[in-house]
Formats: C-alpha cells, structure tokens, sequence
C-alpha cells in the first residue's frame, strides 16, 4: 500500500510539473508573438537626421507631425521594448524622445524636436546579416511657415490595425449618467495613478520612475480601501499604459466617483528638498513651485503626442463648468484631514497644502486632490517610496483620512 500511496503521489506532483511548463510555455509564446525593439540609433547628416528603430520581425507603423511644441509621432502595434531611455543618444535635431504603450494594443515613439522639421522619407527594410528589421526616418528642416502649410494639408490620421487580446482591452465605462447612491452603498474612491506608458514621469536619482512608482502606491492602497469593506475603488489605470487627462476625469465622472485621488511624486531641481504635499484646484496657483509643478503636470498630454487641437466641445465645457466650485470645499476639507494623517505616516513639506491650476483636478462633480508623496530627486525620499512598508504606511494614511472625511460629511449633513 505505501508503494501505491507514493506511485500516486509521484504522478500526482508530475502532473503539476507538466501543467507548469505548460503554462509557462503558453506565456512565453504569448511574450514571443509581441514584436520587440532591438535599438533606436540616431544619425545626423548635413541635410538631414535619420531615425532607425530595429525591431525582431516586420512592424506596421504610422507617422505624423505635432506642433507647439514641435514633435514627430511613431505609432506601432503593441512592442516590448528592450531598450533604456537613457542609451538612446539624441541628434542635432532631435532634443529628446519617449516610448511606451499609448493605449492597449497601440505603442508609441513621441520625438522631440528643436525646430520645424518635415518627415521626407519613412520607411522599412528587412534583415540582412548584420541587422534585424529596421523602420527608418529621415527628417529635415523646413520653416515654421511651411510646417503650419503642411499640417493644414495633411489628410486625417487613420490609426494602425492592432488586434487587442480580451485580456489587455481596457474596460469601457458607461457613459450613462451614475444613479445616485443608496445610503447603504459602499463610497466610491477613484484612484489615479499619474503618468503611465509612454508619459514616465519624473525620473529619480537612482533611476526611479514616477508612473511605475505611484502605480504600485495606487494598488497597496486599493488592497487597504477594498480590506475595509466600505469602499468601492476604480484606478484611472491599473497598469503602465498612457492615459489622457480628460480621460481621466471622464472616467471618474462615469464610475460617479465620491473621492478622486491622484498620486505622483515630484523631481526638482534643488536635490536637499523632501516631503509630501496635497495639492486641491485653484486657478490662482498658492505660490510659484505650485504653479510651475501644474504646468509640468498638464503637459503630459504633450508629452504623449496627444493633438490638443481635438478638444471637443463637451471636454472644453467640463473644464470650465462652474460646478467645480460646489466640489472646491469639499476637496479643501478632504485635503485637510490628508495632510492630517499623512503627517503622522511621513515628512511632510512645511506648506502641507497648496493649490494650482492641475487639469486632472477639473471634475466638476466629484472632490478632488493630487498628492505629491515625495521629491524623487532627494535620494531620501526616493528610498522610502521604494519601499512597500513605507507605501503601507502612506496607503493606511489615506484610508485613514477617508474614513474620517465620509464620517464628518455625514455628520454635517444630519439634521
């Protein structure tokens, strides 16, 4: 009997071993379907820069212009990227350049330019001995005059055909109205993680990304929020993927939000400074380090080679509503009872609470703050935000100063 006992067990752990490999296989043919880029190599010539991007098999790709500020934009089907920003050297035309996933199923390559340039050749070439299959630029200088002349004729962009995995589509929200909620339903938080693909954010010391780093904050505090079991959450993104702003805001407008939390963490130049801050909307910034951090903030659709000549009018509308002073109070005492808490978890900026014009913070309907939860350019603050038990720490904080922000609304509204 202890023979067949062990013979059973044996098949039994071997059966396990082959669902493992096979499952393991099943990903890695999945990761290997993905194209991957190999190198970008930039070359400068007299008349013209060439952009090369080498890829391990052919890609379809789209190629248009920006302005304000000049920018060339590189659609392609979803990649995996075997490069680093940083080993990618710039050209005499060419002041810098992002990568990372637009939206699910998209990639995107936004390159900076100095001045106005045309795109006079693109195409692709396939391997050869030495090289992969390669998607190349060539771009040259033209005037601002000419570049205006050939953004007005340029025909309407048509996105590349991408097939999209059920498991990668983003989810749609309902763009019906929220009903409004029973008292015994749960409050909704809505979590947004700043930045994502192809926007990475501030940068730390140590190489930290900012839209990597406040993604795995918005997941420890959704875990807490969720453990509760008084909270509903919804993340404006719950992986690296480019997420507009007003999108954003849609998304929370859509879910009928009662809390809307952005997360970030801020780099600036003087590398001594460190501590959290809790930001609400002001159209009047509260100083000139709120106002310039609202201005890096609002450029990420820029930075994503987003075309802000789209805005629709219903966007332009939810911008400006003037609802958004019915939410102002209610995002200030939030913000308050934030600073309160998170005092207690973290060093904090000796202005705790400051206010500035953040396009993410324009929802006309729901209270609204965006916590900067450090400075990632002071190695000290870099540190701790790497750290999950700090990330524990900050997250607890929050859940904390939701709790007592819903109960102090409660009891202002009883009779």
């Amino acid at each position: 009997m202890a023979v067949s006992h062990n013979m059973f067990g044996f098949q039994r752990l071997l059966v396990q071993l082959i669902s493992v490999v096979l499952l393991l296989g099943m990903s890695n043919f999945g990761a290997a379907a993905m194209p991957v880029v190999d190198s970008v190599r930039i070359g400068d010539y007299p008349e013209k820069t060439r952009f090369v991007m080498e890829f391990d098999k052919p890609v379809k790709f789209n190629v248009f212009t920006l302005g304000s500020p000049y920018r060339v934009v590189i659609e392609l089907p979803e990649v995996a990227w075997r490069i680093k920003p940083e080993t990618v050297p710039k050209g005499k035309r060419i002041t810098g350049y992002r990568f990372g996933l637009f939206k699910p199923g998209q990639s995107r390559v936004v390159i900076d330019l100095k001045s106005p340039i045309k795109v006079s050749k693109s195409f692709t070439l396939p391997p050869n001995s030495k090289r992969g299959h390669r998607l190349v630029l060539d771009i040259s200088e033209i005037s601002s005059a000419r570049f205006s002349a050939l953004q007005k004729r340029r025909p309407e962009k048509r996105s590349i055909e991408t097939k999209v995995s059920p498991e990668v589509r983003a989810p749609v929200l309902p763009l019906k109205k929220p009903k409004k909620r029973r008292k015994s339903e749960r409050r909704l938080i809505v979590l947004d993680p700043g930045h994502g693909g192809i926007d990475p954010g501030a940068r730390g010391r140590r190489g930290t990304l900012e839209k990597k780093l406040v993604l795995a904050q918005a997941k420890e505090l959704r875990r807490q929020l969720l453990a509760t079991g008084r909270y509903r959450v919804v993340m404006t993104r719950s992986r690296d993927i480019f997420v507009r702003l007003r999108e954003r805001i849609a998304i929370a407008q859509r879910a009928g939000g009662d809390l809307f939390i952005s997360l970030h963490a801020d780099s600036i130049g003087n590398r001594h400074v460190r501590g959290g801050s809790v930001y609400t909307l002001s159209e009047r910034a509260s100083d000139k380090e709120a106002e310039a951090l609202a201005r890096r903030e609002n450029k990420s659709d820029i930075i994503a080679g987003v075309d802000l000549n789209d805005q629709s009018k219903t966007v332009a509308k939810i911008l400006i509503d003037l609802r958004q002073r019915l939410t102002k109070n209610d995002s200030v005492a939030f913000a308050k009872t934030l600073v309160a808490q998170l005092s207690k978890k973290t060093r904090m900026l000796r202005r705790k609470h400051r206010f500035a014009g953040f396009a993410v913070l324009k929802g006309p309907e729901i209270p609204s703050v965006l916590i900067e939860m450090g400075y990632l350019s002071n190695l000290h603050d870099e540190r701790l935000l790497r750290r999950a038990s700090h990330r524990r720490k900050i997250a607890g904080a929050i859940v904390q100063a939701i709790d007592r922000y819903f109960s102090r609304q409660q009891a202002l509204r009883q009779p």
